[in-house]
């Protein structure tokens, strides 16, 4: 079985690779983005399943999903992810996904659920599902997008424009645009009472 597995964090990465790899019944390629990913489809596939990190470059929610689905090579696709909550599971579910693998799992669990999925089952964690619905988030974090949220992350901890800039991997006025918009959003200022107002709010 050949696996590709996209995430952007590079440790994982490694160490989910190295744990396929090891079985010695399925062979892996990794890459960090989606962009890496749609070009391994065409110069290294087939793959009998893309594991896909949920919060990585270019996915844009489960649209990630329906573009790596609409390959030619029509590969089964999964979700893979540390935060991904019920209904995200749900709707990658609803358009054709394969399953979703916590990143929490023990190795063997990893590996088991990989081969399950890839061998064209579909897996989703058990007590995901049965898990009560989280509770309601925070209204602050309701007027602001994902990407607002983590720049106000960054400034909650003191980070420059320039230091969020390099930790998104965008570029600094796309920076200072979502500081300007958020601004807007919860009533804040400047940058210290932007902070403020997350840390009193419990956001992170």
């Amino acid at each position: 079985m050949k696996i590709l597995i996209a995430d952007d964090h590079d440790l994982l990465l490694d160490t989910v690779t190295a744990f396929v790899d090891a079985t010695g019944t399925m062979g892996s390629v990794g890459v960090s983005n989606l962009d890496q990913a749609m070009q391994a489809l065409d110069s290294k596939g087939p793959f009998d399943l893309v594991l896909l990190d949920y919060n990585m470059p270019g996915m844009q929610g489960v649209e990630g999903v329906k573009r790596v689905l609409a390959h030619t090579s029509s590969p089964r696709v999964a979700l893979i992810s540390g935060e991904a909550s019920r209904d995200i599971v749900q709707k990658a579910m609803a358009v054709g996904a394969s399953g979703f693998v916590p990143k929490t799992l023990p190795a063997s669990s990893l590996v088991n659920a990989i081969k399950f999925m890839a061998a064209g089952e579909q897996f989703i964690p058990a007590e995901l599902m049965q898990a009560a619905e989280a509770a309601e988030p925070h209204p602050i974090a309701q007027k602001l997008t994902r990407r607002e949220m983590q720049v106000l992350e960054g400034l909650s901890v003191g980070k420059s424009n320039k230091e969020i800039a390099r930790d998104l991997d965008l570029s600094e006025p796309t920076i200072k645009l979502h500081v300007k918009n958020l601004y807007r959003k919860i009533d804040a200022g400047n940058r210290t009472q932007a902070a403020l107002i997350a840390k009193e709010a419990g956001l992170f």
